[in-house]
């Protein structure tokens, strides 16, 4: 523990905060899905955080969680159809209030047009949104453990 890689596997998860209002004997928290780019190991080297798509989810975790918000969903994808049922299956059952991405950059990646994806959440009342920070610098040790965790799933190893 302590290094920078163990600050995206420590992501806060969000609390119902005070002060919430509430609806129906219980609070009204805004319920987020959190976007990640599903991106071949092959490039951890040239787009080591689009890679890290635990590093993306914990990105997110931690802007919703600053915001009072909830991670009620993690997508993990790849050039997928703004309209395919994956992204709005959670807003159609009721579950899903805003997608959030670490940038657009990886909403690039994650999706095949940007464009209709944010006018399709326009059309469902569905916010959309970044989070807008840096991306973290990877350094040799950083870019290993992500290595590790993706090249050794059924192994046993635990990404720690």
């Amino acid at each position: 523990m302590g290094d920078k890689s163990d600050a995206y596997d420590n992501a806060p998860r969000a609390k119902v905060p005070a002060g919430c209002p509430v609806q129906s004997g219980r609070a009204a928290v805004v319920r987020v899905a959190a976007i990640a780019s599903l991106t071949p190991l092959e490039e951890l080297e040239a787009e080591p955080f689009l890679v890290d798509s635990r590093g993306q989810h914990a990105m997110c975790a931690r802007w919703a969680a600053e915001r009072g918000y909830v991670v009620t969903r993690e997508l993990l994808v790849r050039g997928l159809r703004p309209d395919h049922g994956a992204l709005w299956a959670d807003v159609d059952a009721g579950l899903v209030d805003l997608f959030v991405a670490p940038s657009r950059r990886v909403l690039e990646r994650a999706l095949a047009s940007v464009d209709d994806f944010t006018a399709e959440c326009a059309r469902r009342g569905i916010r959309v949104e970044t989070v807008g920070r840096a991306e973290p610098a990877y350094d040799a040790q950083m870019k290993a453990r992500v290595h590790r965790r993706l090249s050794m799933p059924t192994a046993g190893y635990d990404g720690r």
